[in-house]
């Protein structure tokens, strides 16, 4: 099975990135819109269902606050040479997110997941297949203003996500609350 651990985003945070999708430039660019967002904190793969039982145990043992954080701005990755993904940002000035995903990271790695080196807290918008102005698509996304509403974290939660021709199905396996 394909897993993740991640936190959802609030409904009314889901409305004002799908605002901002709504003003991406698909003349400028093919790109295949992001559909649920979340917060990835740990992609862990395909894993053994037998597996999921110590994923949980070692989730169980992080202990963490509630707390907020709010969207920034949008950005790309890599960079603006070359598009690939789309995304806003998290306020993470008090690296209460970086926080926990090096947690995360910690008790998975002691299951023998390779630690990650790079994170960077965002919510995708877009993937994106194929540029025709590269300049011109990043000055159209730099118009894009972004609300920085805030919203709270209290839980994240393993994720089963299972691939279908119309995109990723998740179904939560565990949840693990602040």
């Amino acid at each position: 099975m394909r897993a993740f651990i991640a936190f959802e985003i609030p409904e009314e945070i889901k409305k004002v990135l799908i605002e901002a999708q709504s003003q991406l430039d698909k003349c400028k660019a093919k790109l295949k819109i992001t559909k649920d967002f979340h917060l990835t904190l740990k992609f862990l793969g395909e894993i053994d269902e037998k597996k999921v039982e110590e994923i949980k145990k070692k989730l169980n043992e992080i202990k963490f606050d509630s707390f907020e954080t709010s969207l920034t701005n949008i950005g790309v990755f890599p960079g603006e040479n070359s598009i690939r993904v789309v995304w806003v940002g998290l306020n993470d000035s008090e690296n209460k997110i970086t926080g926990l995903q090096k947690e995360v990271d910690s008790k998975m790695e002691t299951l023998g997941f390779k630690k990650d080196t790079r994170f960077h807290p965002h919510l995708t918008l877009a993937r994106i297949k194929f540029v025709k102005d590269k300049q011109d698509f990043i000055k159209s996304l730099k118009e894009i203003k972004i609300k920085k509403k805030s919203f709270q974290i209290t839980e994240f939660k393993l994720i089963k996500s299972t691939l279908t021709g119309e995109g990723p199905v998740y179904e939560d396996l565990a949840v693990f609350q602040a």
